[in-house]
C-alpha cells in the first residue's frame, strides 16, 4: 500500500525537527536528474544537522578509476550504504542524495534501516510540469556529470516504481516543500 503525504504550505519551523529528538533516521531521497533532489536533500540535511551522503560524486569517483558500465553504480550506491551505516551508529541521522531508480538501488536503504534499527524515510521527488523539467535539466553545464533531456527521458523509461510508504513532493508547486517533508520526518 503506498503512503503518499501531501506536503502543506508553510507552518513548521524548520529548526523543529532535530537529531536524537526521535533517535536517528535514515532519509533517501528519489527521483530523476533535474527535480530538484539535491537542493532538497542539502536542506533537509541542514535541518536535521544530519550528513548528507551523495551517489553521484562517489559514481564520478569509481569512473575516474576505470571502473565503468552498470557496476560503478550499483558500487557507489553500496559505498553509499556504507558511509551511512557508519553514520547511524554514531548516533546521526542520514540524508542519501540519490536517484534511486530501481528496487534493487532502494532495497539497499530498507535493508540498512532495518539492520540499524532506525525508521527510513522515503522522499521521492519529481517536477510534474515537464517542460519546467526539461528546462532545468538543460540549464545544468553540459558536461559529463549532467545527463542531457534525452538521457534524462530513458531513465524516466527504465525508473521502477517506488511500492511502499514514502513523501511525494512535486517542486513544480510554487509552495516551499521544507516544512511538509520535516513534518513527514517527525
Amino acid at each position: 500500500m503506498t503512503s503518499e503525504v501531501p506536503v502543506p504550505d508553510g507552518g513548521v519551523d524548520p529548526g523543529a525537527v532535530r537529531p536524537g529528538a526521535g533517535g536517528p533516521l535514515l532519509v533517501a531521497f528519489a527521483g530523476l536528474p533535474g527535480v530538484g533532489k539535491t537542493t532538497l536533500a542539502v536542506r533537509v540535511g541542514a535541518a536535521l544537522r544530519a550528513p548528507v551522503l551523495p551517489v553521484d560524486p562517489v559514481e564520478r569517483a569509481l569512473h575516474r578509476y576505470g571502473l565503468v558500465g552498470d557496476v560503478p553504480g550499483m558500487a557507489a550506491y553500496g559505498a553509499v550504504a556504507g558511509l551511512a551505516e557508519v553514520q547511524l551508529g554514531l548516533g546521526l541521522s542520514v540524508v542519501v542524495d540519490a536517484v534511486n531508480p530501481v528496487a534493487s538501488a532502494r532495497g539497499l536503504w530498507h535493508d540498512l534501516a532495518e539492520r540499524s534499527r532506525v525508521p527510513l524515510r522515503v522522499i521521492e521527488v519529481h517536477c510534474g510540469d515537464e517542460a519546467e523539467h526539461r528546462r532545468r535539466v538543460e540549464a545544468r553545464p553540459p558536461d559529463e556529470h549532467h545527463p542531457t533531456w534525452e538521457q534524462t527521458l530513458v531513465r524516466r523509461a527504465e525508473y521502477e516504481p517506488i511500492i511502499g510508504p514514502r513523501l511525494v513532493v512535486d517542486t513544480a508547486v510554487d509552495t516551499d516543500p521544507l516544512p511538509g517533508i520535516l513534518a513527514y520526518l517527525r
